[in-house]
């Protein structure tokens, strides 16, 4: 058994040293957070986004999950997006390895400033966080792309074939689709956007879609989505429904809108 004992020491050491020869940092994930403040989105949305991501980042659910991980670590990125040349890195890349370093993370998304972008590139986004994982100075066990959206793409091209990319590089896509009503972009409300994130963005085994309905659900459902996320799981009971897409949905509808939209409203 000493053989097993100091081949055992050798992993774990070696997981303490979490460095690759390339000098990127093993991280048990890499989490790319991609949040919608198109202008659909008002300012007191996007403030109630930002504070629900904070106060989930903070809490001890979450970071207790951190540190349950194999490394105990993973890299965090918090990114706003709307169209395809409007995307804002509000957080890059930091290693969160403690309850402070969650803390801190969460203070920084609180005071950055807020603001609003035209147009909804889903693929942009995605396009952006490719490159971005890609890039950046971490090795993670898993790399997962959490994105949330209030409508469907309508600009940077279709998003299914950046879907796919993405996923033959070995990210998981999960969606956050925001399906509330009483926001300032109701005219491009879309009744099944939960089940557009399914067909059209989701992606990578064991992707899911989590709606968010009313507003005051959201904090609990960030929270919610994170730990899983972080622990590599899928909701309970729900999650093959979530995941599942439905047949023949039409992945151009955010685009074919768009463009009814600007032959009526006289829109560039």
């Amino acid at each position: 058994m000493r053989w097993l004992t100091i081949l055992l020491l050798g992993l774990w050491a070696s997981i303490a040293r979490a460095e690759y020869h390339d000098g990127k940092t093993e991280v048990d994930l890499e989490l790319l957070l991609l949040v919608d403040v198109s202008r659909s989105m008002s300012p007191a949305e996007q403030e109630i986004q930002r504070r629900g991501y904070a106060e989930a980042l903070a809490s001890d659910d979450v970071i207790e999950a951190i540190l349950g991980g194999l490394t105990g670590r993973i890299a965090l990125s918090y990114v706003e997006w709307a169209g395809s040349y409007s995307i804002r890195t509000v957080v890059g890349w930091t290693l969160i390895g403690a309850g402070e370093d969650a803390r801190a993370f969460a203070d920084r998304i609180g005071s950055s400033q807020l603001a609003s972008m035209q147009r909804t590139s889903i693929s942009g986004a995605l396009r952006f966080g490719m490159v971005t994982l890609r890039d950046n100075d971490f090795r993670g066990l898993r790399r997962v792309i959490d994105i949330s959206g209030d409508g469907p793409n309508n600009e940077g091209g279709p998003v299914v074939p950046d879907r796919n990319r993405a996923v033959a590089e070995g990210i998981i896509i999960n969606g956050l689709p925001l399906m509330t009503r009483d926001g300032q972009g109701s005219r491009w409300y879309l009744e099944d956007l939960d089940e557009y994130y399914r067909a059209c963005v989701i992606g990578g085994p064991g992707a899911f879609v989590l709606p968010v309905l009313r507003w005051e659900e959201f904090a609990p459902a960030i929270k919610r989505k994170l730990i899983l996320e972080i622990a590599g799981r899928q909701p309970e009971r729900l999650w093959q429904a979530q995941a599942t897409a439905p047949a023949g949905y039409d992945c151009l509808v955010g685009e074919k809108r768009w463009e009814r939209m600007r032959r009526i409203y006289d829109l560039p």
